[in-house]
């Protein structure tokens, strides 16, 4: 994979990750006050599950 793949593949996490995190806080699952604890393990474990293939 090259520097551009990588970048839109990170572009493309971030955006699932955030819509995760979305819905986290929706049903009360993460905080504000736990956002940066919470959202750093959301996107590696999504992460770690895309690159396992």
């Amino acid at each position: 994979m090259d520097s551009k793949e990588s970048k839109i593949a990170d572009e493309v996490l971030l955006k699932i990750s955030k819509e995760i995190a979305i819905k986290f806080i929706e049903v009360g699952r993460l905080t504000p006050a736990t956002f940066e604890i919470g959202f750093p393990k959301i996107f590696d474990t999504i992460k770690a599950t895309v690159e396992k293939e």
